[in-house]
């Protein structure tokens, strides 16, 4: 892979790193980016696996307590444990820093899922694949068993959009998608602003998808549950 899908996104300029803001206030728990990211990426939702998935969770103790949606992807992370016990070389760091998965070097020995500190990965079996034959008849994108996972929709974002399929349908506005190179994008201001931090930053696998929290939510992103 050797052209940048995202040329056109946000600017007409390539980027060496893109990167992912949720804004958590802003997510409804609508799962409309679950929808939208199945369909594109024919996830087995019929096994209820994702490439992004929104935890509902609460947070804080009565009566301070609080609902939170949190959406959850690949974290794109810069140093990734999964590319480095990868023995195939099937996991790949591509244009724009992006983590993906060449299917066909795949040979699902899972030391990546078992890696991955986010639980963001996981396998595409034969019979998944048969049912999603059922689904996408001659559209199928996957044909053989892989590890499969978020890429930004790397490569499966339409002709004139070049934006991630959960990005585009976001109703309530909470995923934002853009250079991180570029200081005048959206995702640069909220990260060096500082309004924007990555999840568990103990791990300093330095991840390219950052939240932003309110103060009685915040805590989550210093350690919080990484089902």
């Amino acid at each position: 892979m050797t052209d940048n899908p995202y040329l056109a996104f946000g600017n007409n300029r390539s980027c060496k790193n893109w990167g992912f803001v949720v804004r958590v206030d802003q997510c409804l728990g609508c799962m409309a980016c679950m929808a939208a990211c199945a369909v594109e990426n024919q996830t087995p939702f019929w096994e209820e696996l994702w490439r992004t998935h929104v935890e509902d969770l609460e947070v804080g103790e009565f009566p301070n307590s609080q609902r939170m949606f949190i959406p959850r992807l690949c974290m794109q992370c810069e140093n990734p444990p999964c590319y480095y016990v990868c023995p195939t070389g099937a996991t790949q760091i591509v244009d724009g820093g992006i983590v993906v998965v060449d299917e066909y070097k795949c040979m699902g020995c899972l030391y990546c899922v078992e890696a991955c500190p986010y639980g963001a990965r996981y396998f595409y079996t034969y019979d998944d694949i048969q049912k999603a034959k059922e689904y996408y008849g001659d559209n199928l994108i996957h044909v053989v068993p892989h590890v499969d996972k978020c890429t930004f929709c790397y490569g499966t974002a339409p002709d004139g959009t070049y934006t991630p399929a959960c990005v585009r349908t976001c109703v309530g506005g909470a995923r934002v998608f853009g250079c991180l190179d570029d200081p005048n994008s959206e995702v640069s201001v909220l990260v060096n602003t500082g309004q924007a931090v990555v999840l568990n930053p103990q791990l300093n696998v330095q991840p390219k998808v950052f939240y932003v929290f309110n103060k009685q939510s915040g805590r989550y992103a210093q350690g919080g549950d990484n089902s």
